[in-house]
């Protein structure tokens, strides 16, 4: 019983300006608010988390992840506002406290914030993916542009409340922000090119490109770099200050596709069966699906034969069927010209000169004869 009466009585002794009964009362408060949280976080987690909830929204999806980036550490600056309402505390001590506490909800607020943000950037960009290709570009930038404001205004919040002059900070940053922006400017180059990308949109996430020799389709545009998928299947890096200076070709905005071709025919073929060609050659091409023919005529009469030029024009500019098209057309003429007796003419020299080369060397052979006669006497 004594000693029941001595602890009591020692817990009216005064311990900085409070009695230590006060104290316990304050940290069983901070740690109980601690502990409450920490519990209603879990118990909100599994809640949202759980099966048993009928047809779970995106709303639903957003608050597990604001949730989840609650802060305990955050949470224990908080607590001792409320720990301190049962404590004696100077009111320089309660000042600095005030904006601790006031800091630390702050930061916890725009952590919320953040992580409802990166929530509905994941989800759209998944959504985005599937049918709105350019959407998708976009959202990276515009993340970063989101998150870049939110922790700015939280800044700028925090150096209020610590009692600094907002104003007067942010024109004495311009002259530092100046010598920054200097420092950085390849940084800034690319990160305003992305931007520059996004709002131009001159490609988006799944267009085929080729940039300088190299082809492929891109991947990811990021606030530095975007990433192309090489044809070969390795992935490519560029820099988007320097991928907006390169000759740039998107072939995913291709809504037709010019087919030229051209072929010699030998100059022993009949006037009367040359000027028959461009129609024949019409004929086969305009028999082909998905074509609008242009034009097949005779081009230019070369060092030794007819040539021929067709234009014609895919609807579809799917390259597989380009090709299909392609050989569709160059058999449709090896077999016609095969029918009509008209044949190609090929680099070299051509039958005439075949002949007439083959015509000159049998009369030096004759004429060499002659000449050996007397040595194979001797």
């Amino acid at each position: 019983m004594n000693d029941l009466f001595n602890y009591l009585s020692s817990l009216d002794r005064i311990l900085v300006r409070n009695p230590l009964s006060d104290w316990l009362v304050a940290v069983a408060v901070g740690l109980a608010i601690v502990l409450v949280v920490f519990a209603v976080q879990r118990i909100l987690i599994r809640w949202l988390a759980s099966g048993t909830r009928k047809n779970p929204t995106r709303l639903d999806k957003a608050m597990i992840r604001a949730v989840e980036s609650t802060k305990l550490w955050l949470v224990v600056f908080i607590s001792l506002y409320f720990a301190s309402q049962y404590l004696e505390l100077g009111k320089k001590t309660e000042g600095v406290l005030d904006k601790i506490v006031t800091v630390a909800a702050l930061l916890q607020v725009g952590l919320w914030i953040s992580a409802m943000l990166d929530f509905w950037v994941a989800t759209s960009r998944m959504r985005a993916e599937q049918g709105n290709l350019a959407e998708a570009t976009s959202l990276s930038a515009l993340s970063f542009i989101g998150k870049l404001l939110l922790w700015m205004m939280m800044l700028l919040f925090i150096l209020d409340n610590l009692g600094i002059n907002v104003t007067a900070l942010v024109a004495s940053l311009g002259i530092g922000g100046i010598a920054v922006a200097l420092a950085v400017q390849n940084i800034l180059g690319d990160l305003f090119a992305s931007l520059s990308i996004v709002i131009d949109k001159p490609f988006v996430i799944g267009d085929s490109i080729v940039v300088d020799s190299y082809s492929g389709t891109v991947e990811h545009v990021g606030l530095k770099t975007t990433r192309v998928r090489a044809d070969s299947g390795e992935q490519l890096i560029f820099s988007n200050s320097d991928l907006l200076k390169a000759r740039l070709r998107n072939y995913k905005r291709m809504v037709e596709r010019r087919v030229v071709l051209t072929l010699d025919v030998e100059f022993a073929t009949a006037p009367d069966v040359v000027e028959t060609v461009p129609k024949l050659l019409a004929d086969i091409v305009t028999a082909q699906p998905l074509v609008r023919m242009d034009r097949a005529h005779l081009k230019a009469l070369t060092g030794g034969a007819y040539q021929f030029e067709i234009v014609y024009w895919m609807l579809d500019p799917n390259y597989t069927l380009y090709m299909d098209t392609r050989q569709a057309v160059l058999l449709g003429i090896v077999r016609g010209f095969d029918e009509a007796g008209i044949r190609f003419s090929f680099p070299g020299p051509s039958r005439r000169e075949v002949a007439a080369a083959a015509a000159a060397a049998g009369s030096v052979a004759q004429v060499g004869g002659g000449s050996d006669a007397p040595e194979m006497k001797r």
